[in-house]
């Protein structure tokens, strides 16, 4: 793969994710019904939109960026928890930690490649490299 290619994948995939996020907080609701839950997930979209502006689109930013985001997406899953949102209607631990593990998934490999858009690929974004 190319790292023009990475680079555009990477794009597509961040774009992509933020989007369904979005789409599941407003049509479904994430953290049971009500909404009021769902605006934790205002951290997320803080620290990719912010970090994008200082990042500027550039490999290496963009992959700390999608790096901080995933993290971000992680503790938003956690903070839910103990906060005790899975005794909501319509929410159960299962599902708190299996949405938020699909997004932080989602986020983790468009820092990857990221970082392979980077041109050599970070041995902390790229176990196969740290062999």
């Amino acid at each position: 793969m190319t790292t023009r290619t990475a680079h555009r994948l990477a794009i597509g995939v961040a774009l992509a994710t933020v989007l369904f996020l979005i789409w599941a907080i407003g049509a479904l609701g994430i953290i049971g019904e009500g909404g009021r839950p769902d605006r934790m997930y205002l951290a997320v979209f803080a620290v990719v939109t912010i970090g994008t502006l200082i990042a500027r689109l550039r490999p290496h930013g963009m992959a700390l960026v999608l790096l901080a985001t995933a993290l971000t997406q992680g503790l938003v899953g956690v903070t839910a928890l103990i906060a005790g949102y899975h005794h909501n209607e319509g929410a159960s631990v299962v599902e708190i930690l299996g949405i938020n593990g699909m997004y932080v998934a989602l986020f983790g490999l468009s820092a990857w490649l990221f970082a392979r858009a980077e041109g050599e690929p970070s041995a902390a974004l790229d176990p196969v490299s740290a062999e």
